[in-house]
């Protein structure tokens, strides 16, 4: 393919993406394949020749279409969103044309620059405390990690390294061995299943604090449980606060944690995977209070503010802790600024050595959407949340199982878990919208979060109308 036949075929793609996104809304939510469905359908080793562009556009819609779920949907209310937009998509088709590998400043320095700066940017836009910003002269800064996954395991394992180092100088006889079965980490009950990889992956110990009766972790069990564990010989190092838990978007109480581990010497990282884009409105920065007392701090701008996967927005306070615990530098890979105190070399900052041009989705999105652009969409977002909550309510069959502060409701019909497990086995079986569920202590609830960029009301009240005969249907049943 040269240039002239891209212009072409881009346009083309262009065209098919815009129609696909237009169209969505007419597509069954959730695919009804098998696993395994797609062998059959190509072949079973690449062509020798070229096929055509016609070919594989046509191949897309008969192979691959069947098998998406269609998480820009309108009727998809599964997990949390997965951010789209055209502007991020445009920014990805830039990123792609560049093709720059941003391991260092050398490497591309228009794409370790933009990057501090968008991380600035966005800080400034959630009013971080500045200690988090890189600006000119400043000791912190930000990073696109891949996922909240790879954050939270960048923060643990900087904080393994900050604490070996700091007992070792003082007790120079001691291993790192010796240190590393002592060390103990902590989250909430309600923490997603990555911090807990995290911990296995760090080779470390992670403790489970119950959470009270709104699905927080406390200050109280926190302490309570690190002092028992300081009793046993252990060395508690590392705390993660989840501010919007994926099961109930639950906030744990950073103004009570945060200070022990100060205190303490523990380092606190929190994850907002989720609910860190709506910090960006006034009316829910106070969600955040307390993260001045945090050593790092990470939230997904790909899942709620319309830059597409994948792009996950995490900062540190010193980011000499997390550049020092990685830090390699083979020759191949030196030049001749990386000690200027002036850049840094994004490679320091993550597993990975290669990353892509992701600062540009953030670029343009900001730009064409602005602030107030994006505060919109959330806001938008969450009182969806509330007209359907205001739907349940409304229903005596139906119970609410969380408080719902942004874009998720948990819910559940008043009964058995098997006849909500049932409830949700219609819903999805018919694949008109489609719900994931969770636990919630002994509970077995469903999860309808406000996720497609273009959902709007009349999508909330058709899902619900759905729900509810559905239900009467189930009900009626159990009576027969």
């Amino acid at each position: 393919m040269n240039s002239s036949e891209f212009r072409r075929r881009g346009k083309e793609m262009t065209d098919f993406v815009a129609d696909y996104l237009d169209g969505i809304e007419g597509r069954q939510v959730y695919p009804d394949v098998q696993p395994g469905y797609l062998r059959s359908l190509v072949p079973s080793t690449a062509p020798e020749e070229p096929d055509t562009f016609e070919d594989i556009i046509n191949d897309v819609e008969r192979i691959i279409m069947p098998g998406v779920t269609h998480w820009h949907s309108p009727y998809f209310f599964a997990y949390f969103p997965s951010a789209n937009s055209y502007p991020a998509m445009l920014a990805g088709m830039l990123c792609g044309a560049i093709g720059c590998i941003g391991f260092s400043w050398a490497a591309s320095p228009a794409c370790t620059e933009l990057e501090t700066v968008m991380m600035d940017w966005l800080g400034k836009m959630l009013k971080l405390p500045e200690a988090f910003l890189a600006g000119e002269a400043g000791e912190g800064g930000g990073v696109i990690q891949g996922s909240a996954s790879e954050a939270t395991l960048m923060a643990l394992l900087a904080a393994r390294t900050k604490v070996t180092r700091r007992l070792q100088a003082a007790s120079p006889g001691l291993t790192q061995g010796a240190i590393m079965d002592k060390l103990v980490a902590y989250s909430s009950d309600q923490a997603h299943s990555s911090v807990e990889r995290a911990g296995l992956i760090g080779g470390v110990k992670l403790k489970a604090i119950p959470s009270d009766g709104k699905f927080a972790m406390r200050g109280s069990a926190l302490q309570e449980a690190m002092e028992r564990d300081k009793a046993e010989g252990l060395i508690p190092f590392f705390v993660v606060a989840t501010l919007g838990t994926t099961s109930c978007c639950s906030f744990d109480s950073l103004l009570e944690v945060g200070p022990i581990c100060n205190k303490e010497d523990m380092w606190l990282h929190i994850d907002a995977a989720y609910a860190g884009s709506s910090f960006i409105c006034p009316e829910f920065r106070h969600l955040l209070n307390g993260v001045e007392f945090a050593d790092s701090f990470n939230f997904n701008p790909h899942k709620w503010m319309l830059v597409n996967f994948d792009c996950s927005a995490m900062w540190v306070k010193k980011r000499t802790d997390l550049i020092g615990a990685f830090k390699l530098d083979p020759v191949y890979l030196k030049h001749s600024h990386q000690d200027s105190g002036l850049i840094t070399d994004y490679r320091h900052w993550q597993l990975p050595l290669g990353r892509r041009f992701r600062s540009l989705k953030m670029w343009f999105v900001f730009r064409m959407y602005g602030v107030k652009g994006l505060q919109a969409y959330i806001r938008k977002h969450v009182q969806l949340a509330h007209e359907f909550e205001h739907l349940l309510h409304q229903d005596p069959r139906f119970e609410i199982c969380a408080e719902v502060t942004l874009g998720l409701v948990c819910f559940r019909l008043k009964g058995s878990n098997k006849l909500n497990e049932a409830l949700l086995e219609r819903i999805n079986g018919t694949q008109k919208i489609h719900l994931v569920p969770c636990h919630l202590r002994d509970k077995f609830v469903l999860r309808f979060a406000i996720c497609s960029r273009t959902v709007e009301s009349a999508h909330v009240r058709l899902a619900w109308e759905h729900i509810s005969q559905l239900a009467s249907d189930l009900l009626g049943a159990e009576k027969e």
